[in-house]
């Protein structure tokens, strides 16, 4: 039996089917689950749904299986449906029929939508924490590199000067803008859905901004059919935050699969970071980028998933938004570990020096060369058909040790300064210390 059900029990193979991958994904709701109950639970003895001792016996039984949760004992027995279920389930079993209380002016609709943004909430945190670290070394190395030349391309063709500190400073700073379309994904988890129950209310007089309060919601969604509304755009909106960001990784890793390459050959890493072939006693492959291309690729597939999930939804909820939850919550993991793994290698890179004075990488200086004749007054056009003629005719010889970019950007000039300070208001925009205020004083 369901805590939904009244006598008739659903065939199995309904049930299996609708359940589908829930299980799995209720234990990592779990805690939120407990946390949200326990501001419920405070709502309801404030408006007079249950007593002050009654909240004091939910309180105590909630605490003592969120400590359970943290510590690896809670399960979700067989036969009971989902994480809701259970923690109802265990209340009523320990501490009688106040347990039964806890469910009064909600419904599992609006109960699982706090427990996803919740979730949301946390993982996104998890994601820009690893995002800091892997942004630190970034701009670590761009400093360390900056006189590092290598050269840049266009149309993966040899295009003019760069170096391995304008590259590694890209990263970072289109790691910074990354973290604006996390924000939004944020701002739209940090939204108070409880109280819309089914997502048309309730007519107990519910205080939903005392919710929102005791779990560290900046604000919440007033109108309750937005609210239920919400699931769905939420994971739409952080599908796009981690496919920008899976981007901007992918991009990464491909560039070090081809600079590995031994016709490059401009970094290299520890042979115990690398992998071997089972023939060929020569091979150093790059199988920690291979898989991390592989993976952000995968990462950024997943908002066109969602968005055929809610293509043809009317108002309201529906079943169909059960699999957001096999998108987004794998594609959260995945980029956890992709911003992980790529810190860490990067730790250990070995750049080569002096690439650019090998004669082989003398026209990446033609646009060098323009610029020096513009300089001493020759109009752009003719410069640029002198070089151009000169290098046809092999007489092409620039001083290939000379740079004169100084411009904010440029390889003179990398503006991390800069940089730096983009990473961290982005961050600071998060305000997380306001959740730990609000989670330590309802635990507490």
């Amino acid at each position: 039996m369901k805590i939904w059900q009244k006598a008739t029990d659903s065939k199995k193979e309904v049930e299996s089917f609708t359940i589908g991958r829930d299980p799995e994904f209720d234990l990592v709701l779990a805690p939120f689950d407990v946390l949200g109950s326990m501001a419920h639970a405070h709502m309801l003895a404030k408006i007079g749904l249950l007593t002050t001792e009654e909240n004091e016996i939910l309180q105590k039984g909630l605490k003592e299986i969120y400590l359970e949760i943290e510590t690896g004992k809670f399960v979700i027995e067989p036969g009971v449906e989902d994480v809701h279920s259970q923690v109802e389930f265990l209340l009523t079993e320990r501490y009688g029929d106040v347990g039964k209380k806890l469910h009064s002016g909600r419904s599992r609709n609006d109960q699982v939508l706090v427990d996803l943004k919740l979730y949301y909430r946390a993982a996104i945190r998890g994601l820009v924490e690893a995002s800091t670290e892997l942004t630190d070394l970034l701009l670590e190395l761009a400093e360390k590199h900056k006189k590092d030349l290598m050269p840049g391309y266009t149309h993966t063709q040899l295009a003019m000067p760069s170096s391995f500190g304008l590259w590694f400073g890209a990263f970072a700073e289109g790691i910074s803008e990354d973290l604006g379309l996390l924000k939004a994904a944020f701002d739209l988890s940090n939204k108070n859905p409880l109280g819309s129950a089914a997502g048309y209310g309730s007519s107990f007089p519910l205080d939903r901004t005392l919710t929102t309060q005791l779990l560290g919601f900046a604000d919440l969604h007033h109108n309750v059919i937005n609210a239920q509304n919400s699931r769905g755009k939420t994971e739409r909106t952080l599908g796009f935050a981690v496919a920008g960001m899976a981007g901007t990784l992918n991009r990464l890793a491909d560039d070090v699969c081809l600079f590995m390459n031994q016709h490059f050959g401009f970094i290299k890493f520890p042979d115990e970071l690398t992998t071997g072939s089972s023939i060929m006693p020569h091979k150093k492959n790059p199988d920690v980028f291979e898989l991390i291309r592989a993976k952000t690729n995968q990462i950024q597939a997943v908002p066109n998933t969602i968005a055929l999930l809610l293509t043809n939804s009317t108002t309201g909820y529906h079943r169909d938004l059960q699999l957001l939850k096999e998108e987004i919550f794998p594609a959260i993991d995945s980029l956890q570990s992709c911003l992980e793994m790529t810190t860490f290698m990067l730790k250990s890179i070995q750049i080569k020096s002096d690439i650019l004075k090998d004669s082989f990488y003398k026209h990446v200086f033609s646009v060098e060369v323009v610029n020096d004749l513009v300089l001493e007054g020759m109009p752009f056009r003719d410069a640029y058909k002198k070089v151009g003629l000169d290098i046809e005719k092999d007489d092409f010889n620039p001083d290939q040790s000379q740079l004169k970019h100084s411009h904010e950007g440029s390889i003179g000039n990398l503006n991390l300064s800069e940089i730096k300070g983009k990473l961290d208001s982005a961050i600071l925009a998060f305000q997380f210390d306001k959740i730990d205020e609000a989670f330590n004083k309802l635990i507490d």
